[in-house]
């Protein structure tokens, strides 16, 4: 049930925070020498303007698509990790998620890559004419009949190095806040707390990692025209910091951190309520109790979008 509940509340952490991702990876990508967007607020604008709400929704199926199997990896790893650990303290939750967060770029990697081509398909058109990609799935496929395995792990480096500490802050900085807030099984305003805990893990996570983030995205969205600009991570960081400067590495950070929030309370709230009910008893987390041997929560559970 801990599983089936993770998946569901993943499910929801994509549909509230999908928009804000297409925002984010629009303007990491874009042309510096001929920007689309002036910043986060214009681009949400234009995507609903010229391509209607539903190109905020664009590549959506990706994410859904893996969302069981990254989650079955993360709760998989992360909870055999720290019972190997055997001590549940704050360095440990490091540890295990970073462990569970390295894993799973198995299944995240091509994910995002099919995710970031659907959501750069259209750009600009409300009824696109020339749709390379049906959906996520043919879009890997096409790309694996071009490129092989290599095209389909584009960019699984820079995956790698970004999952690998956000997936560790993640679970330290929501295992400290909920050791700091306080929460017991009879507190009123234990959920509030947790939810609270959870959005703000999840800005830390990303704020960890973000620079990579950007890089990654560049590299996964080049050759969608047909020429490819970069021929290595240190070619993608070389050309961007030499025409953009450094800020670069913030390019969509202001929706990122607005997606973040929201994507973790929606998803801890699902999580907490499905377990709830399925259970029949009042939600109290288990990380809310006297601290025990063994593994610290299942309710910690989160997708790799954080």
């Amino acid at each position: 049930m801990d599983f089936v509940a993770g998946c569901m509340g993943g499910a929801a952490g994509v549909l509230v925070g999908h928009p804000f991702d297409t925002v984010k990876v629009r303007l990491q990508v874009q042309c510096i020498d001929k920007p689309l967007y002036r910043g986060t607020f214009h681009c949400f604008q234009s995507i609903v303007r010229q391509e209607s709400l539903l190109g905020l929704y664009k590549g959506i199926g990706s994410p859904m698509m893996g969302l069981t199997f990254i989650n079955a990896i993360v709760f998989g790893v992360q909870g055999n990790a720290m019972r190997l650990l055997a001590k549940d303290t704050p360095t440990n939750q490091f540890l295990a998620g970073a462990a569970a967060g390295a894993i799973q770029c198995v299944i995240c990697c091509p994910m995002e890559l099919a995710k970031t081509r659907m959501q750069m398909q259209g750009t600009g058109e409300k009824k696109s004419t020339r749709k390379l990609y049906k959906n996520s799935l043919d879009c890997l496929v096409r790309i694996y009949n071009r490129e092989g395995l290599r095209g389909v792990n584009r960019g699984m480096v820079t995956t790698l190095i970004r999952e690998t500490p956000a997936f560790g802050f993640y679970f330290w900085t929501y295992d400290v806040l909920t050791r700091s807030l306080g929460c017991d099984l009879g507190d009123r305003y234990m959920i509030p707390k947790l939810l609270f805990a959870g959005g703000m893990a999840g800005i830390a996570s990303w704020l960890s990692t973000y620079p990579v983030d950007v890089i990654k995205s560049r590299l996964q969205a080049d050759g969608v025209g047909g020429v490819n600009q970069y021929s290595s991570i240190a070619d993608c960081v070389r050309q961007s910091v030499k025409r953009e400067g450094y800020m670069v590495f913030t390019r969509g950070l202001t929706s990122t951190l607005l997606r973040a929030f929201p994507v973790n309370a929606a998803t801890f709230a699902t999580v907490t309520l499905v377990l709830m009910y399925a259970r029949g008893e009042e939600p109290a987390p288990m990380d809310c109790e006297p601290p025990q041997p063994g593994p610290h929560t299942q309710i910690q559970q989160q997708p790799s979008s954080l």
